[in-house]
């Protein structure tokens, strides 16, 4: 077996590639496009104190580094973890040093995964932010609003980073193939369809598409090929990389995407996210319980039995476990996106509690108390019902929504209560 010369590298593709102006940056171009903020900002020579904040490989430790190297200037890095007061104390002074050697260049102390800050560590550092001593710009992968102290993130501007689109992955890994830095001393080529194979099966991540990259290329140049081809790429492939973190932000990001696709009535989206939900390792008995709250609260009154589907689900998901419970929720799921939808009861019960939180507390009429008299028991009336009273006050909390199911509803109710009557007819359905 022949071995190529310069085949293996001292540091990863992913490290050896890293962009060094912003024109080699792969993506992000709400940031570094010409005329984009943070762009605009570069150029200017101005670095504001930040937060970068995204999912793992998408660029912010390399936006970090490269912010520093096109303003020219100097780069203090600090562990969130086990940096102690009395380091920072010393980097601080060090800032100081290099803005005077710097003729006035404000140093950037790079903080990775900035919430694990604790509050001494911010006393040391906010005032040197506040005075221009240092310029502190930190990188997250969890959301700051959520995890970052509000102290600090009043401080400073926060950048989010997405994922790499197909197209911007696809473009990395040719750079990639013919940069010396990278594969370029092996003259490998591979056509754009193997190369989206790679991208794809990346999950946006552009460190996962170069170490993909890196190990199909390597393992093809052992062979003597200087081709990668999709066949190649597809037995050497692990497994596409599924971006979830059931502990995280896409924990409730791919949840607002299912609720909001069934809502919608899509359930080709809606069983999408379910898939991603369960590839992910999301626990059963939480997705269950969005398919319960949500035949409630979005189908409702339109079809009662979503209700009755969604709670035999749950339990029948519980009861088998995965991998069969997703046949279970994938049933619950697509039965739910496909129904009519009502969220009558929903607002009905929103809007009774808003008037008892603005002081509507009324008592209980005599003949509704168990120890009344005069209530007039309804199924001694051939009708099943009679005029009277249930409030003190009559109020009108329930407005039916446009459905057939309601429609029905709001005739029989006409025929019991003049408030009912005063509504305007149910418009058409138009598909639901």
């Amino acid at each position: 077996m022949e071995r190529r010369e310069g085949l293996i590298a001292e540091s990863p593709l992913a490290d050896r590639m890293r962009p060094r102006t912003p024109e080699e940056f792969a993506g992000q171009r709400h940031l570094l496009a010409p005329g984009a903020p943070l762009r605009t900002l570069l150029e200017g020579n101005r670095v504001p104190s930040c937060i970068l904040y995204g999912p793992p490989g998408v660029g912010k430790t390399t936006l970090v580094r490269m912010m520093a190297s096109v303003t020219d200037r100097s780069l203090l890095e600090i562990n969130a973890v086990t940096a102690k007061v009395a380091e920072l104390r010393d980097l601080v002074e060090e800032a100081k040093r290099l803005k005077t050697m710097a003729a006035g260049l404000t140093a950037i102390a790079f903080v990775d995964e900035l919430y694990h800050f604790n509050r001494s560590q911010q006393n040391v550092l906010l005032p040197s932010v506040e005075r221009g001593d240092i310029i502190l710009v930190g990188t997250t992968t969890e959301n700051p609003w959520i995890e970052i102290n509000k102290t600090l993130l009043s401080r400073m501007v926060i950048f989010e980073l997405y994922p790499l689109e197909e197209p911007d992955l696809v473009q990395l890994l040719k750079r990639a193939l013919t940069d010396p830095r990278g594969l370029g001393r092996l003259e490998m080529t591979a056509d754009d369809d193997t190369l989206g194979l790679i991208a794809r099966s990346s999950g946006g991540d552009a460190r996962q598409a170069l170490t993909r990259l890196e190990v199909i290329a390597s393992s093809v140049a052992l062979t003597g090929a200087s081709a990668v081809t999709a066949e190649a790429a597809e037995k050497i492939l692990p497994m596409a990389s599924t971006r979830y973190d059931k502990n995280a932000d896409d924990h409730y990001t791919i949840v607002s995407a299912l609720i909001k696709s069934m809502r919608g009535s899509d359930p080709d989206a809606a069983v999408y996210w379910l898939a991603r939900m369960v590839e992910g390792g999301e626990d059963v008995r939480f997705i269950a319980r969005r398919l319960v709250i949500f035949a409630a609260e979005d189908v409702g009154l339109a079809d009662p039995d979503a209700l009755r589907v969604a709670t035999s689900a749950a339990y029948a998901a519980d009861f088998t476990g995965l991998p069969e419970a997703r046949i279970v929720l994938s049933e619950a799921v697509l039965y739910l996106a496909t129904a009519p939808k009502s969220n009558s009861a929903y607002k009905a019960v929103a809007a009774a509690q808003e008037a008892i939180r603005s002081g509507d507390m009324q008592r209980v009429p005599d003949h509704l108390n168990p120890h009344g008299s005069g209530y007039r028991y309804p199924h001694d009336d051939p009708r099943h019902w009679v005029p009277q009273q249930y409030m003190t006050k009559p109020g009108r909390f329930y407005f039916p929504c446009a459905n057939e199911r309601e429609a029905k509803i709001l005739a029989r109710m006409r025929r019991f209560w003049k408030r009912f009557r005063d509504d305007p007819p149910l418009p058409e359905q138009g598909g639901q």
